[in-house]
């Protein structure tokens, strides 16, 4: 026998009952441990993070990242775990983007066993092996990919962009050059990532920051067929790549050539405005807001592509500023329109210094309403020509995700090493999230990364003391926190654990510390 309840008949009330309850906690400690919680007498040591630790870093183990990154650190002689500091950089890359300092103090608010004894040089010594490592731990990344999704590759999205760094001083690799930042003052890097066609990071290359992109575009493909022994692989690559140089190079080699689909800068070329635009005669629509139609020079190969929103936008954007151009015009304001190249494509000399509107112009800039075109090698239909240009985004999206949620810039690192270290780094934090999304995406989830990553931080683990036992108390999950656990395969924490008491030192080893002041490592 427990307890006695009393008689059935007069545990109807609700105040019996509740009583009733209240005695039988007594007799379970994780009630216990729950109800002692609501007390204002139990105070809890503190709350830390809980849920991106746990479901990071169940799909860390799943990548193969713990394997790959111990043998690289083989005959290396650190006195801590390299790889478990690499899945610490990661994840203050995703949840806390920010300094190599800022995620020293960050770490000690995450509970995770993995962090235990993380210090600051830790970091610092972590980064600068990643940079060392970066080829090689990439080249196993990628054939272990290719046996886990069971695919080839056979489409590599290329894009690039810049990264400056707060300091004066000109490196091998901080160059001041062409910004997109607008911080042409600052020296920078150049990165180009390339992805397949599931949105995979492939690989990515660094570059010193006065590297042209058609530059950066030709050394990282002659790297992923160095490095990777690819065979035969279609290129997608936007409008910053094109020219003719660059296609020679894709078509030079007869042994693995290179199919390719180009995004065209329309209005640069006169090929393109004059004999291309001109010929179409109509349009195949292939999706909502997509049309295509195929032009041929020659043995020059274009898809045109319309998109019949943005072409009404487009034309919309241009009367506002043809009327704006008019009533300037009357008014005598010719002056600071000629000044602005954006107005001054629409307008036209008359003698004795007059500007009248430009018709013909303006007739010609109609044809590139909502349109965009490529050329390529390829034999597909133009329909799957469109659609895998537009596959593009993936990279896209990967560098504003390196510029935002990642925070890959600025770079605040002295050492050229430690800053393409650091960016190895943001490269193992967008495998995890680009993994999270693709196992959310089959779950039928479509919440946002932010949302998701904020509904993660809300599960936190509670550390509390009652009689003289320490408690690990989980809170509760928040929106799709649950449905990240279940599309990661990690088993929801209990409400409550006990945590276990760590092993008291011998008498002799009490002595030892005591002789040597404390100083032993039991």
């Amino acid at each position: 026998m427990i307890a006695t309840l009393g008689r059935a008949d007069k545990l109807q009330d609700s105040k019996t009952l509740a009583g009733v309850i209240d005695s039988l906690s007594r007799f379970c400690d994780q009630v216990k441990v729950v109800e002692a919680s609501r007390s204002p007498e139990i105070s809890s040591c503190q709350s830390r993070l809980w849920g991106p630790a746990l479901v990071f870093s169940r799909l860390w183990e799943k990548q193969g990242l713990p394997e790959i990154l111990g043998r690289l650190a083989e005959n290396r002689r650190f006195n801590f775990d390299p790889g478990q500091v690499a899945f610490a950089l990661a994840l203050q890359r995703l949840c806390e983007p920010g300094s190599d300092l800022r995620g020293s103090h960050w770490l000690t608010s995450v509970e995770s066993a993995w962090f235990e004894g993380i210090a600051l040089q830790h970091l610092y010594r972590s980064v600068s092996w990643l940079a060392e490592v970066k080829e090689d731990l990439e080249q196993e990344l990628f054939y272990r990919d290719r046996d886990l999704f069971t695919q080839e590759l056979d489409l590599v999205f290329l894009d690039t962009t810049s990264i400056f760094v707060y300091r004066d001083e000109e490196t091998q690799w901080t160059r001041r050059g062409y910004s997109r930042d607008w911080r042409p003052d600052l020296p920078q890097l150049v990165l180009c990532v390339a992805v397949d066609r599931r949105g995979w990071p492939v690989a990515w290359e660094c570059f010193p920051g006065n590297t042209a992109d058609k530059a950066a575009f030709v050394q990282t493909v002659e790297t992923l067929r160095r490095r990777f022994r690819i065979g035969r692989v279609s290129v997608v690559a936007d409008r910053g790549m094109m020219g003719q140089k660059t296609i020679e190079f894709l078509t030079s080699d007869p042994d693995t050539p290179l199919d390719y689909i180009l995004g065209v800068r329309m209005r640069r070329q006169k090929e393109v405005r004059e004999e291309v635009l001109v010929r179409i005669d109509h349009y195949q629509e292939v999706e909502a807001n997509l049309k295509v139609a195929e032009v041929r020079v020659g043995d020059r190969r274009y898809i045109v592509c319309r998109n019949e929103e943005e072409a009404r936008r487009d034309a919309a954007a241009r009367e506002k500023m043809i009327v704006h151009l008019q009533e300037k015009l009357k008014s005598g304001g010719a002056k600071n329109l000629v000044s602005n190249l954006g107005f001054r494509r629409f307008l036209k000399g008359r003698p004795g210094g007059a500007w009248i509107l430009d018709e013909e112009a303006i007739r010609a800039e109609a044809l590139f309403d909502g349109i965009f075109v490529l050329r390529t090698n390829l034999n597909l239909p133009a329909a799957e020509i469109a659609k895998t240009y537009k596959g593009l985004w993936r990279v896209e999206r990967i560098f504003r995700e390196e510029k935002s949620t990642l925070e890959v810039k600025p770079l605040y690192h002295h050492l050229d090493q430690n800053r393409i270290g650091h960016i190895m780094a943001s490269f193992l934090a967008l495998r995890l999230e680009i993994d999270l999304q693709r196992r959310m995406e089959e779950k039928c989830s479509d919440v946002s990364w932010p949302e998701l990553m904020h509904d993660l931080k809300q599960l936190q683990a509670v550390r509390i003391n009652l009689d003289g036992e320490g408690w690990l108390v989980r809170t509760d999950f928040q929106g799709a926190a649950h449905i990240a656990f279940q599309a990661a395969g990690v088993q929801p924490p209990n409400k409550v654990t006990r945590l276990t008491k760590p092993p008291q030192p011998s008498l002799a080893e009490q002595e030892i510390c005591s002789a040597t002041r404390g100083h032993c490592a039991l």
